[in-house]
């Protein structure tokens, strides 16, 4: 199974986004999503798990959880912003959420793909939108198998 990971699209799906993401299976938006048309977007690609982040307004809040909990290709998987831990970093995500294998966050645009421990995988696609504090706009892949731990990769947006 084939994940497209995304977060702090900020309202600006890229167009490049729709050609990375074409053979994905499922997306993981992390929050921060700017206008619920970049879900209604995504969603023609694949379906989409979704959460807000800090700069998101009432209508998406509405509709979003803050904390998203998943079993894709039986891995457990929490997507979250991230703002709720100040700034979030593997080891506060993984001790907030013990049982997942996989967590998603946002919030820094600061890509990073780490593992902690030897089983929990986490990832911050970077910010998928305008590019901010000098970082380039970036997404996510994770490339699920059962019995093996995710592989994943940043692709920097051109």
């Amino acid at each position: 199974m084939r994940l497209g990971v995304i977060s702090d699209t900020h309202g600006l799906l890229r167009p490049q986004v729709f050609e990375l993401f074409r053979e994905v299976d499922h997306i993981l938006h992390g929050g921060d999503v700017g206008k619920w048309d970049v879900l209604v977007e995504l969603e023609t690609i694949a379906p989409v798990t979704a959460v807000y982040g800090n700069s998101d307004g009432l209508e998406i809040r509405a509709k979003l959880p803050q904390v998203a909990e998943t079993e894709l290709d039986g891995f457990q998987i929490v997507v979250t912003h991230g703002d709720q831990f100040g700034s979030p970093n593997p080891a506060k995500l993984q001790a907030a959420f013990p049982d997942a294998e996989i967590i998603v966050f946002g919030h820094s645009h600061r890509p990073l793909l780490e593992l902690v421990g030897k089983t929990v995988t986490v990832m911050n696609p970077g910010g998928a939108g305008a590019p901010r504090f000098g970082i380039p706009p970036s997404v996510g892949i994770l490339e699920l198998e059962a019995g093996i731990p995710p592989r994943g990769r940043i692709v920097t947006l051109g």
